[in-house]
């Protein structure tokens, strides 16, 4: 593909188009798919959709530094899952109470956008299964790869990172932190993800809500 022309209209089309990518693991009991909320919600929902396949968010947020929040000390994810980044935490000799009182902090972040979400729907059962985490583009990273170590710590049996745009620069890295990793373009310059929407516009609360709870009624979780 030319990658100054590859655009897609909106989420909702790139995930259809993201979807054909994954067309071997449609209609699998092992089978499910993790968005990174807001944004890769839509696209994520394409994917279950044709996949035939159970959908649910798995939040990620970062651990800043106090003083500092731009510099992260790691990231906690959905299960209460911690990830770490070693260099600064020991190049700057972070201590544990530093790091368990942010956690603690970001911990009940995440667990408010869960339940805002999906309501009182149980979390998916993640250990044993092939999980598709998808967003709608991957820039640097950090993000995605912190979801992949997470839920490398719940024993997914395989992940695959999935998205429409990945920047080529983050490519190999991501091919390193699951079993595979698909997009429909990887394009060598990249500067935002959002240039290669024409509309980009910012995925609500609410419209999560809705896509979770529609995919909900199709595979309903068993308790």
């Amino acid at each position: 593909m030319d990658d100054m022309k590859t655009q897609f209209f909106n989420r909702i089309e790139a995930g259809r188009l993201l979807a054909e990518n994954l067309s071997s693991y449609a209609n699998r009991e092992d089978v499910i798919v993790l968005a990174l909320p807001r944004g890769g919600v839509p696209v994520a929902a394409e994917v279950a959709k044709r996949l035939d396949v159970p959908l649910d968010v798995f939040v990620v947020r970062k651990l800043g530094l106090p003083g500092h929040p731009e510099l992260a000390m790691g990231a906690i994810a959905s299960g209460g899952m911690r990830v770490f980044n070693g260099e600064v935490v020991n190049a700057l000799r972070i201590p544990d109470e530093v790091i368990d009182a942010v956690s603690a902090e970001e911990l009940v972040e995440l667990q408010r956008r869960e339940k805002a979400y999906r309501a009182d729907r149980p979390p998916l059962e993640v250990e044993g299964k092939t999980v598709i985490v998808v967003d709608d583009g991957v820039a640097t990273g950090s993000t995605m790869l912190a979801a992949s170590s997470a839920l490398r710590q719940l024993n997914a049996a395989r992940i695959i990172i999935a998205a429409p745009v990945v920047a080529a620069s983050t490519y190999g890295e991501m091919q390193g932190a699951a079993d595979e990793v698909t997009a429909v373009v990887v394009p060598e310059h990249f500067y935002a993800v959002g240039q290669w929407y024409e509309d980009f516009s910012e995925t609500s609360d609410e419209e999560v809500r809705e896509l979770l709870a529609q995919a909900a009624s199709q595979h309903p979780v068993q308790v």
